[in-house]
């Protein structure tokens, strides 16, 4: 059936949606100042934060990477999802009953795809959580107790069974009203000859689950050694699961990575069980692939891992030479956090569940307290490799570590790892190894700044334009009219668009005007905002978000005569070039030949002076 959601429905999605806790389910936010709040962008890189919400008009911007919008466009930008998508997910998470009209929008039987999906895996989850506890599951049971995990352990992270059947699970959603081509596009069944067969059989399985909480997957465990097929089978790339992106336990343990300000990976699922269980919850796992670049952009949101945070990102790998193969990868990745990163290895191989089952969880705590600077095992992890008793072994191991040294960034750091690089190998000669690692360095030099220059993000206004006093200025009152119009009046509109400069300025400033002006915005809040919004272009859609949300200058006490102030100071800016321009012309005309025309100009220029000094005083607050 075609349709379109209701205006009214959706205007209460968006009053049920506080998009502080929207968009605090992705990312660690901190109080700002202003009312705002203040967090990393989930749209691009930074080493700071730029992404700003403010929850009393309900609107979010970053300055980094000049995006915006409400509690929808953000989902939409998160999830990739249609308008009709957002809504639906954001209705669902408030308990809304959608309806909706004829023309527009077609839901797809009144469902977008995502959310059908979505529900397919609630479904299935359920499914597999109750036959966890069938006769046939016994083997499962069996395994998960032999690990020291009880009932009450399953249930809590969901943990199920996939019977051993070809049709089990399809036959049950398919009863439940879901397609095969559902099915099979969510990656819970496989086309059969005769129909979608279940892709997981036989196997114990943990749902896995998006930052919100919603399954999105699943990991499922060979509990027969003798059957065909990986020990482990994760589900596929689908629209919902993108491996890449996915870490486990984080629905779990996002709160307490913010609290905390600490992530600890792990390799397994039972690892991240056995973790949070012994008093470790910020354990998380990566779901069938190597910890990436987006894992990284998912904890660094988490963490707010900026300069000066105090935040800790823990590896556990096992201590064989896998183990430090994948602590080496960790390594590469390392600097792109901002907080310090660690390694905790057991020295005789056991994983944290193996531990947590043989010596408690006691042990398993003590293994993450006993975590080192992922640099230094870095470093001693190749020194290992030769024979340093020899002239020989140590020059090698000098040149093989030389290159991880001469990657630190930070100055200070990489000046003590040259020094204990030194103490490790046993030259006594410092100058000697700060001198081969600066070697490698200049060597490397060229080819980092070259990839520096390329990834670097095009800004999306020129520095200068952001640093000049009058463009600052425009802003600060643009702000006011959108944020505070009651605050400008009519004096808003006494200012003509020919008082702006930058082009967005000047389109902002129209729009306020067609829309009836500062004096006709009321108080201003969430519905002048909207009406702002309404019917503007995709380019100026950010424009108006930007000014809604970023902070005034002003003190809350003050603001009436910094308003004041601020339109002084605009007006100001304009007669002083309107001075200066008259000058000019003054220059042109002779006194003598153009005398009645020099008396004007002078005439005038005299009535701007005074009103340059007039406005100066009202600009000083005075």
């Amino acid at each position: 059936m075609a349709g379109r959601i209701s205006d009214e429905d959706i205007a209460l999605v968006r009053e049920r949606s506080p998009i502080a806790d929207i968009v605090g389910e992705h990312i660690q936010l901190r109080n700002a100042g202003g009312g705002n709040l203040k967090g990393l962008c989930p749209f691009h890189d930074e080493k700071s934060p730029s992404f700003n919400v403010t929850p009393t008009r309900g609107y979010w911007y970053c300055f980094g990477c000049a995006e915006g919008g409400d509690v929808i466009t953000f989902v939409r930008r998160l999830e990739h999802l249609s308008f009709g998508e957002a809504v639906e997910r954001l209705a669902n998470r408030a308990g809304i009953h959608l309806r909706y009209e004829q023309g527009g929008y077609v839901p797809g039987r009144e469902q977008g795809e995502r959310s059908r999906l979505i529900e397919a895996h609630r479904a299935a989850a359920e499914f597999y959580a109750a036959k966890l506890a069938s006769p046939e599951a016994m083997i499962g049971r069996k395994f998960l107790s032999e690990r020291g995990f009880e009932r009450a352990d399953a249930e809590h992270f969901g943990v199920g069974y996939a019977p051993a059947e070809w049709e089990a699970l399809s036959r049950h959603l398919m009863g439940r009203g879901f397609t095969s081509a559902e099915l099979i596009k969510g990656g819970l069944a496989k086309e059969g000859r005769r129909g979608p067969i279940d892709r997981f059989r036989g196997r114990l399985v943990w749902p896995i689950r998006d930052i919100t909480g919603d399954v999105i997957g699943f990991g499922a465990r060979k509990l027969n050694d003798a059957e065909d097929g990986p020990k482990y089978l994760n589900t596929p790339e689908s629209p919902l699961y993108k491996k890449s992106e996915v870490l486990y336990g984080v629905d779990l343990a996002k709160r307490e990575i913010s609290k905390r300000s600490q992530a600890v990976i792990v390799e397994g699922y039972t690892d991240v069980m056995a973790c949070h269980l012994s008093g470790v919850p910020t354990a998380v796992a990566t779901c069938g692939t190597a910890f990436g670049q987006e894992h990284i952009k998912v904890l660094r949101r988490l963490l707010l891992d900026q300069s000066g945070s105090q935040g800790e990102v823990i590896f556990t790998f096992d201590g064989d030479a896998a183990g430090q193969k994948a602590a080496l990868r960790a390594f590469a990745d390392e600097q792109k956090f901002v907080t310090q990163t660690f390694v905790a290895v057991q020295p005789d191989g056991l994983d944290p569940c193996d531990l947590r089952v043989t010596r408690g969880e006691a042990a398993v705590r003590d293994l993450i307290a006993s975590r080192e600077p992922l640099f230094a095992f870095a470093i001693r992890s190749v020194i290992s490799r030769y024979d340093v008793s020899t002239n020989e072994g140590r020059l090698s191991a000098l040149d093989a570590a030389a290159p991880i040294v001469a990657g630190i960034k930070d100055r200070a750091l990489r000046q003590l790892y040259g020094v204990d690089l030194d103490r490790w190998l046993g030259f006594n000669n410092e100058r000697f190894v700060m001198d081969r690692i600066a070697e490698v360095s200049v060597n490397a030099q060229p080819a980092a700044q070259s990839q520096a220059r390329a990834q670097r993000p095009s800004g999306p206004r020129k520095v200068a334009e952001l640093t000049d006093p009058g463009v600052r200025t425009e802003a600060e009152v643009l702000k006011l009219a959108v944020q505070r119009p009651a605050l400008l009046g009519p004096g808003f509109e006494a200012i003509g668009a020919e008082a702006f400069t930058l082009p967005e300025h000047v389109a902002l400033h129209k729009l306020i005007v067609d829309a009836g002006g500062t004096a006709a915005a009321g108080p201003g809040g969430r519905e002048w905002v909207d009406r702002l919004l309404a019917g503007v272009t995709d380019t100026m859609r950010p424009v108006v978000t930007r000014f809604a949300v970023e902070e005034l200058r002003a003190d809350l006490a003050d603001e009436e005569r910094y308003a004041s102030a601020m339109l002084a100071a605009l007006e100001l800016i304009s007669v002083a070039r309107a001075i200066e321009q008259l000058k000019s012309r003054m220059q042109r005309t002779n006194p003598v030949e153009e005398q009645q025309e020099y008396n004007r100009l002078f005439a005038e220029l005299v009535a701007l002076e005074q009103q340059r000094r007039v406005l100066k005083e009202r600009a000083s607050g005075s």
